[in-house]
């Protein structure tokens, strides 16, 4: 075993550790020292999500001891950075140790004078991020593994203005936890008096937020029995989807029952994922069975959403992010300007990892569209450098999250879930379905088809093969992809854009981060970018064709089908 790691496996034999942690620790020297290696071969970083691994034993888990440390070095910068009174909100999901941990978070930071307000029992991620702006806190802790399988956990951190945290304060933060050398410096408890349990009041002022939103509440009045099935897939959704469709109007909203408890072991579904389908075929039966309107599944922290609609056969599909994204931003764009409501200096934002439909509809639309790194973070930050000169309209990334207004600054499920069922309700008064809306989307813009692979690469090992393909994609790039020369490379890491015809380099002006895209000559799109939250690099596919009618769907989508096929089968990825 390597000398740090054994370094690391000694110190929590000998350094006050509980005696079960001891134990477990014994138990996997003699039976699985591999896993005691990955268990211990480093430390929890934030990533694109904050803090998240498997929970068990050693520096590389979540555990007591990560967590009351991560939290530790975080009350010590929240401090520094707040002269005076320091003010925390603290919420958590459905996942098993979920509100074991955020009671060990509440804890430290009330032992170290930092007044808590600790949510009663599980909520959304969108709404500790309303509470943190709403009660003026200084930050914020979410344990959520967000849509991670039932053996992970984790732990968001939130700055000031709700978001999460972005550089400098994600690195400081780290800074200040790697400078305990114990947990003998973790205050753990005392002054549980700076606690205070927080509960209904912020939800009634969090939904109160989100009916606000609603643009077309006439279009809800007249489609109120619109059919909807809604899951939470055994996540905190419950608490608040079906009661804000209730105060937007919708009147006929049935939830999947096997899926409705919140459960940490998650016993329907194998990743309790709206991402993938297996997660969202009860659901798919329902609304089969009920011949529903539109299904709806939110992920375990209810910033996720999936859904589902007919398609112009009558079939059920499930609709991708990029599809959901596109649908939901033309919309809202679109009702502004019905309702007089869009204003010059409108912008919405994404990330460039998603669907480049949306650029084009924005442009033909005269709103700016700002692109931004890959995470939630990165768009809540701009609507903060950008406050008071432009105003955000709402913004979404491929993976299935939503924010709608700037009131919130994490992606929003259950804002998107009300905002969906409107955007079907306004469909529906105009005798179209959502589908529908979708095709007559891709016959203006474009057709835009996109694909996600992801392969998995677990351990140590695994993040030395995944550092090496991205090592590999840089030092020889492709020149040619499917046929189609590749005409640029974006860089995100050396943060410049290469003009390969020309050798040009432009830079880019966004924080480094470990992205490569190819643009090729027919403007296909492909970007490599290993996960900052799972122990995965996942490669996007983004291709585009013209279309000129519903009846030419199925051959033009055969056609981007079998393109995005060929690249992945170029590049060997399949």
């Amino acid at each position: 075993m390597d000398a740090n790691i054994l370094s690391k496996v000694e110190q929590w034999l000998d350094g006050g550790f509980d005696a079960e942690t001891v134990a477990a620790i014994r138990k996997l020297q003699q039976e699985n020292p591999e896993e005691l290696t990955d268990a211990f071969y480093r430390n929890l970083e934030f990533g694109t999500g904050g803090l998240r691994g498997v929970m068990g034993v050693g520096t590389n888990r979540m555990n007591k001891y990560t967590v009351g440390m991560a939290t530790q070095g975080f009350a010590n910068y929240l401090k520094k950075s707040f002269p005076g009174e320091v003010k925390i909100a603290i919420s958590h999901d459905s996942r098993n140790n979920s509100r074991f941990f955020a009671e060990v978070a509440a804890n430290v930071m009330a032992a170290n004078g930092i007044k808590v307000y600790l949510f009663e029992s599980l909520r959304p991620t969108p709404e500790l991020s309303f509470c943190i702006r709403h009660l003026k806190c200084q930050g914020g802790i979410m344990l959520t593994a967000s849509h991670n399988p039932r053996e992970y956990n984790g732990y968001k951190a939130y700055w000031d203005d709700g978001a999460q945290l972005v550089p400098p304060h994600d690195k400081n933060v780290i800074l200040e936890v790697e400078k305990i050398s114990g947990i003998g410096e973790v205050n753990w408890a005392g002054w549980e008096q700076n606690i205070t349990i927080v509960g209904k009041e912020i939800d009634e002022a969090y939904l109160n937020m989100l009916k606000g939103l609603s643009i077309h509440p006439e279009a809800i009045a007249a489609q109120h029995d619109l059919k909807i099935v809604y899951t939470p897939i055994h996540g905190t959704g419950i608490t608040m989807v079906p009661e804000v469709l209730k105060r937007f109007g919708f009147t006929n909203v049935h939830v999947v029952e096997e899926q409705s408890k919140p459960d940490g072991n998650f016993p329907t579904v194998v990743y309790p994922n709206p991402e993938e389908a297996e997660a969202m075929s009860i659901g798919l039966k329902k609304a089969a069975a009920l011949d529903a309107d539109i299904l709806l599944g939110t992920d375990p922290d209810a910033d996720r959403v999936g859904i589902a609609v007919k398609d112009h056969t009558g079939r059920w599909i499930l609709l991708n992010g990029n599809q959901t994204a596109v649908l939901l931003f033309n919309y809202i764009v679109e009702s502004r300007k019905r309702k007089g409501l869009a204003q010059p200096n409108d912008y919405i934002c994404k990330t460039v990892v998603t669907s480049d439909l949306i650029d084009v509809f924005a442009a033909s639309n005269n709103i700016h569209c700002y692109n931004t790194l890959t995470g939630f973070k990165w768009i809540a930050d701009l609507i903060h450098r950008l406050e008071g000169k432009e105003h955000f309209v709402c913004g979404g990334e491929e993976s299935y999250g939503y924010m709608i207004g700037d009131n919130v600054r994490d992606k929003d499920a259950v804002a998107s879930v009300a905002m969906i069922c409107e955007m079907a309700a306004y469909a529906k008064n105009q005798g179209k379905s959502l589908f529908e809306q979708l095709i007559d989307i891709y016959i203006r813009y474009g057709f835009y088809k996109e694909s996600l692979i992801s392969i998995t690469k677990k351990g140590m090992k695994g993040a030395e093969e995944i550092a090496a393909m991205m090592s590999r994609y840089r030092e020889n790039p492709p020149a040619t992809i499917n046929g189609s020369r590749v005409v640029k490379i974006f860089d995100y890491q050396l943060q410049y854009v290469t003009t390969l015809a020309t050798g040009e380099r432009t830079p880019i002006d966004l924080p480094k981060s470990n992205v490569l895209q190819f643009l090729l000559e027919d403007g296909s799109r492909i970007s490599a970018r290993p996960s900052g939250t799972e122990p995965k690099i996942k490669f996007y596919f983004s291709v585009h064709e013209h279309l000129e009618s519903v009846a030419d769907l199925e051959r033009v989508e055969q056609l981007l089908d079998a393109k995005v096929a060929n690249i992945i089968h170029d590049m060997k990825l399949s």
